[in-house]
């Protein structure tokens, strides 16, 4: 890392912005909170470890249905629109889990109906969310924003699960009440928040334009090796879903303890984004991030291995440094390599790939713990991560070797839409894009 001397914050002086951030910041504590406030409240209902991992399917499955769709709405209408109609459906999510638990039922297959919705609305809120933030800032600000958002983000996710476990100790409807007004909030700021421009797809919806993005992708080796790193890395990986049966049968602590190890990946990474905001990665990018996800791995083992809260939440805390290197990257690589007529449906095959490693990791763990037994299925998922990281290694050199990010960046205001078109190595299909850009006033 090389440490500049700009101010790693100095990208907060454009007002929209500022807006986005802190919509995004207030749902995604909400989000978390909802998270913990469903994880135990499924657990305490069935004490099976299958439904842990049914609570990320249920997510995932209309998620992978819808999400190539959701680029291409992300290409062809505001992405600040489609952010806040994501926003109402997550508020409504969260008012129904209120209204299942007002009503006493003791049956968990509401909640995952409720998370289907909710996974439904993801689909379309992560292209958008991720196309939307080059339109917010100068193309010479862009890095400094990716580090501040991923920086904000990680504190909301440090914040959510402990206001969350904290909270649930009142019950469940405090945690869901609270929610709700966080994300009605989030509607209103992203409600105030102005584009300043949107380059735009005018071609109708086909099987041939809703691939644009996966053909752009397949065409770009260094994107494609960065983004199905993360995928099957986390995919083994994924200890989060475990949390609270490892808090209750593992360290044989409550909702507090879950709230605290749910914290850590999220602490981890907070503080890296901070110290990548002030001294950004501009050297040997390849090992940076092959490493970062050597040390998620080697973090899971940890885990696998403690029985002390403490070393569990250290474990988890290495766990979400490591993880925010290599998404550090992997976001700087894919915005800068995308034209923005296009970058709907990439960042869309993106969340693909980030949707998969999450939700369907979940689901993995699950399986797994209950195949296994919960200690092992951590420790067999911290050696897959590892032995995954070595095989990209040696499968996609190009990556690996990669010692500076390239020097692309497709800002909205000066590119043209003949340019998207000839910028796209390998991309053979000609781009057709409105002439005009759009923005909200």
């Amino acid at each position: 890392m090389a440490l500049h001397s700009t101010n790693g914050f100095s990208v907060l002086g454009h007002r929209n912005f500022r807006l986005y951030l802190s919509a995004r910041i207030l749902g995604t504590v909400g989000v978390q909170m909802q998270s913990v406030a469903i994880g135990w409240q499924v657990y305490a209902l069935t004490g099976n470890v299958y439904d842990l991992g049914l609570i990320g399917l249920a997510q995932f499955a209309p998620f992978l249905l819808l999400i190539l769709i959701a680029g291409h709405v992300a290409d062809r209408y505001h992405r600040r629109t489609i952010i806040v109609l994501c926003f109402v459906m997550q508020l409504l999510c969260s008012m129904l889990l209120l209204i299942y638990t007002f009503t006493g039922l003791t049956v968990v297959w509401p909640v995952f109906a409720v998370l289907i919705l909710f996974g439904s609305a993801r689909a379309f809120m992560m292209p958008a969310t991720q196309a939307i933030l080059i339109n917010l800032v100068p193309a010479d600000s862009f890095s400094k924003a990716v580090a501040l958002s991923s920086s904000s983000f990680q504190v909301a996710v440090i914040l959510g699960p402990t206001l969350g476990g904290l909270l649930y100790l009142a019950g469940p409807k405090v945690v869901y009440s609270i929610v709700a007004g966080l994300l009605a909030t989030s509607v209103l700021l992203m409600l105030a928040t102005r584009i300043a421009s949107q380059v735009s797809k005018c071609a109708p919806a086909t099987w041939h334009t809703l691939l644009e993005g996966l053909r752009f992708v397949r065409s770009k080796p260094v994107v494609l090796g960065a983004i199905s790193l993360d995928l099957f890395a986390v995919l083994f990986g994924g200890a989060t879903a475990l949390l609270p049966a490892y808090a209750n049968d593992v360290l044989h602590s409550g909702p507090t303890a879950l709230g605290l190890l749910r914290t850590a990946p999220g602490m981890g990474a907070a503080l890296t984004s901070v110290l990548l905001a002030f001294s950004p990665i501009t050297g040997k990018v390849g090992r940076w991030m092959f490493g970062g996800v050597a040390v998620f791995g080697l973090g899971t083992v940890v885990l696998g291995v403690s029985h002390s809260l403490i070393v569990a939440m250290f474990a988890l805390l290495v766990m979400g440094a490591g993880d925010m290197v290599s998404v550090y990257i992997r976001h700087i690589l894919v915005q800068f390599e995308t034209p923005d007529a296009i970058r709907g449906r990439v960042s869309a095959v993106n969340a693909v790939f980030i949707g998969a490693s999450n939700e369907l990791g979940e689901f993995e763990s699950g399986v797994t713990a209950g195949w296994f037994g919960l200690v092992r299925a951590l420790l067999l998922g911290g050696v897959a991560t590892l032995a995954v990281t070595g095989i990209w290694a040696w499968r996609f050199p190009v990556l690996s070797r990669m010692d500076r990010f390239p020097r692309g960046g497709y800002p909205p205001s000066s590119q043209k839409p003949e340019d998207s078109a000839s910028l796209t190595v390998g991309f053979k299909q000609k781009l057709v894009v409105c002439e005009s850009t759009k923005g909200t006033k």
